[in-house]
């Protein structure tokens, strides 16, 4: 039960912070950092964005390539990606 309730919280928690929620604008874009949450919930808001139309994996509002560097780095760290050296499990 206990386990149910932190999900619980860590979705409501995730959830206010998505691409195309209204925090970023114009005048405010999303930076370097906020590339890098916002690929790290990517999948959250894909789910999420089936049922709200406003949602989406990623923020129109951004800075150009410092937000699209933060974003991809951390959709290939999520896999495993970023590891420049691999280690044999022998």
């Amino acid at each position: 039960m206990r386990r149910w309730f932190c999900g619980l919280f860590l979705l409501l928690a995730v959830g206010g912070c998505l691409p195309g929620d209204g925090m970023n604008n114009e005048l405010d874009p999303a930076g370097f950092f906020s590339g890098i949450w916002h690929g790290w919930i990517s999948p959250i808001a894909l789910v999420i964005g089936f049922f709200s139309p406003d949602i989406r994996i990623y923020e129109t509002y951004n800075t150009g390539w410092w937000y699209d560097f933060g974003y991809y780095m951390a959709i290939i760290s999520g896999f495993g990606g970023l590891s420049f050296v691999r280690r044999n499990k022998d």
